[in-house]
């Protein structure tokens, strides 16, 4: 399979953008676009997938993520500077996390764990949410600098809100690691521009 394309790398791009946006969801609605939820956390667990399309399940289940990369990529400010925050401390920390082998193996391990539990409860129960939380605490949220999610307190402070957040940055970093494989880079990133957003109408249009 051939990682290194522009499709492939526009769909990576677009779920870390689409993790930004259901951790935006959350933080300020309590609730968020299911089917891009399912599909963002299911891409935690496909860890061995014959295309970067299949780590996702479908196209249609990217939708958030490339409604919400293209809206951002159109012209020349910035739509959703929160949203812009999210992910582009996502893709830090996944720099970061590269480097870290004693934390890969713990997020390895968890979602080894993780799959065993979805089989058995259902991959959106709070069981296998609440273990996902766990693993991004345990790992990505000690490296610096810390994501700070934005929102309302009331949703903030209930257990299963935070699960979903850190589940879905959890959902982001490994999009991050995904974007890194098909040879994404940041001047990839300003260079490819036009490209990338050429590529988004494309695959906008299979939806």
């Amino acid at each position: 399979m051939e990682l290194n394309t522009i499709t492939n790398q526009t769909l990576a791009l677009a779920g870390v953008a689409q993790a930004a946006a259901l951790v935006q969801q959350l933080a300020t609605k309590g609730n968020c676009d299911p089917l891009a939820l399912e599909s963002s956390m299911a891409s935690i667990l496909k860890i061995d997938s014959d295309s970067v399309i299949d780590v996702y399940g479908s196209l249609s289940g990217l939708k958030l993520g490339l409604e919400q990369l293209n809206v951002q990529m159109t012209g020349y400010r910035i739509t959703n500077p929160e949203q812009a925050r999210y992910a582009a401390s996502i893709v830090f920390l996944e720099h970061q996390l590269a480097e870290r082998k004693n934390l890969l193996n713990t997020i390895q391990s968890g979602v080894i764990k993780a799959q065993a539990q979805s089989e058995h409860f259902g991959l959106l129960h709070e069981n296998v949410l609440a273990n996902l939380s766990d693993v991004y605490q345990n790992t990505i949220s000690t490296l610096q600098p810390r994501i700070i999610v934005h929102g309302s307190p009331d949703f903030l402070s209930r257990p299963d809100v935070a699960n979903k957040i850190r589940t879905c940055l959890l959902a982001g970093v490994r999009s991050a690691i995904l974007w890194r494989q098909c040879g994404g880079t940041r001047w990839r990133f300003l260079f490819y521009r036009k490209k990338i957003q050429a590529e988004l109408q494309i695959l906008l249009k299979q939806i």
